[in-house]
């Protein structure tokens, strides 16, 4: 039991320090905040961001970050640039760097070619004083008291507050560009967002020899082989001249046999769903899953503007595709 206090009190000890840090942060959110913001979003070129070490993997984290929110970024090793990879930047990009203490040696080395080639620096670091934040164009102070490693060694609320302030500069940089849900979603088209934001309805549905289909006056049980053929669950009903008439989907069926008719000689007209709910090609996947929703339906025929069927789709389909 002792064992597991100790270990209870270090872990909340760590999450009060690191609080404290990035509390810490809120007087530092001033004048100099706003002007590397605006260095950035008035820059032609990439944000490059610089860190070695613990600074480097949330550099790292930061380029990430800004890249999928709107500002062309991406992460340079400090030592690779001293051995090539300078080659990297030009002079329209910006360069934050990263490092606590502001003078960590692969990083200081860089600076005299950084101000040669006139390229823009924002530093990152915890000592103001430091070469580093002297010689950026703007320096934002991530000073921490102290380090949550009891030996204040090992960076943990530094890293912190230096990932938190990554973080506000990316979304107040999001927020100033006006970046939207769907500019996400280009950045992330692997992800669910992605889906649910650029899938349309025409990605996913069935059309031509697969969409199921009958003529007003089929006999009820012509309409179920053509279901049972086109294995979505449903069939079209069309009009004489080609537009929608009705739907008949599996749940229209169980109503059907609920009411004693005889499959054999009613028609599809007296069971259909007349015209019923549809949706359009160009239509967002997500907006034909909320319509599903919304009527609690499992399937929507695809029109075009003449009313006329050209898909269909259903739940499972969706399901697939991970709209849902």
């Amino acid at each position: 039991m002792s064992q597991s206090s100790d270990l209870i009190q270090s872990a909340q000890r760590t999450i009060r320090l690191e609080l404290q840090a990035v509390e810490g942060l809120l007087p530092h959110i001033d004048a100099d905040f706003v002007r590397a913001c605006e260095m950035i979003l008035a820059s032609k070129g990439r944000v490059v961001v610089v860190g070695m070490g613990k600074s480097g993997h949330i550099g790292n984290k930061i380029a990430a970050t800004l890249a999928s929110t709107g500002t062309t970024a991406f992460f340079v090793h400090p030592a690779e640039a001293s051995h090539g990879d300078m080659g990297m930047i030009t002079r329209d990009d910006v360069i934050l760097a990263l490092s606590n203490s502001g003078s960590t040696n692969e990083i200081v080395t860089l600076l005299p070619l950084i101000k040669r080639l006139g390229i823009q620096l924002i530093s990152l670091t915890g000592n103001p004083e430091s070469p580093l934040a002297k010689a950026a164009d703007v320096n934002l102070n991530v000073h921490v008291e102290h380090e949550a490693c009891p030996l204040n060694l090992a960076p943990t609320s530094s890293t912190t507050a230096a990932l938190v302030m990554g973080d506000a500069l990316a979304v107040a940089l999001l927020e100033a560009r006006g970046f939207t849900a769907e500019d996400f979603a280009f950045s992330h088209p692997g992800g669910a967002l992605g889906r649910r934001l650029l899938l349309k309805v025409e990605n996913v549905m069935h059309e031509g020899n697969d969409l199921p289909q009958v003529q007003r006056g089929t006999l009820l049980k012509d309409a179920l082989m053509e279901m049972t053929r086109k294995g979505l669950g449903m069939t079209v009903i069309l009009e004489a001249d080609g537009r929608l008439a009705g739907i008949f989907t599996d749940g229209d069926l169980r109503r059907t046999l609920d009411r004693a008719i005889d499959i054999h000689h009613a028609t599809i007209d007296s069971v259909m769903t007349p015209h019923g709910k549809t949706a359009r090609a160009d239509m967002l996947a997500a907006e034909a899953l909320k319509i599903m929703e919304d009527h609690k339906i499992s399937a929507l025929v695809v029109v075009d503007k003449e009313d006329r069927p050209i898909g269909a789709l259903n739940m499972h389909d969706l399901l697939r595709a991970g709209v849902m």
